[in-house]
This record gives structure tokens, sequence and C-alpha cells, in this order.
């Protein structure tokens, strides 16, 4: 049967350079059969689903953080300090007890040091 689709891998025959096949060809007889029909042209979409574009929002909504406990700890920070390393913000944030998403912003900071300019433009927050 010469219209039999190659198994990848299969041992042949060496007539041409041997390899993995790559591709595999269906006989023209069953692709002839086959009616190619665009379905999303007829099909209503589903609105009633999870996850479908009538679901989901065109906006994300993200909820704004309170940056004011980060702005007042920076400036504890900073006093008489020109820059602080990363670790060092990161543990007096988690001492003063800051909220979870200001402790992962800072947690996101590479390793280094950073000037209070620096820190506030990285993490949203305002130099007081």
């Amino acid at each position: 049967m010469t219209d039999d689709v190659p198994v990848t891998g299969a041992p042949t025959a060496p007539t041409e350079p041997t390899g993995p096949t790559t591709e595999a060809r269906l006989p023209d007889a069953i692709l002839a059969d086959v009616p190619v029909v665009d379905t999303a042209a007829i099909d209503q979409p589903t609105t009633e689903l999870p996850g479908t574009a009538a679901a989901v929002p065109d906006e994300v909504v993200t909820e704004e953080v309170d940056t004011r406990p980060l702005d007042e700890l920076l400036d504890d920070l900073y006093h008489g300090q020109e820059r602080i390393s990363q670790v060092d913000i990161y543990r007096r944030a988690v001492a003063a007890e800051l909220p979870a998403q200001l402790l992962s912003r800072l947690n996101a900071l590479p390793q280094g040091e950073y000037a209070v300019d620096e820190v506030t433009d990285l993490l949203g927050g305002s130099v007081g």
C-alpha cells in the first residue's frame, strides 16, 4: 500500500538519507470526503460560561493599595541614610506589618541598595 501514513520514527528501507519523518501525508481520497466548514461563523458565542468574552470585563479592575504605610516606613528608614539595601527595607516592612501586597512588591525588588526616590519610583509610593 503506497497511500499509508508514515509513522514518525518507524524504521524504513534506506532509499534516501534517513532521519525522523517530520510530516505525514493523508491520502487524497480521505481528504476529498471531508467538508471544510467554518463553525465560528455559524455558532453563536456562548456568554453564560465563565471566561467567555461577555463574562470578562474589558478593563481589569485592580485593587488600589494604600501606600501611606510604605511612605511612612520609607521616611523613617531613610532619615539620615542615603541608600538602604532591599533586604533591610523588607525586614523593616515585615516588622512594621505592612500589607501583603506591599510586602510582595518589596520582595520583588532586585537585591541591592536603593536611594529613597528609586524605591518609591519602583514601588509606586511617593517621596515625602
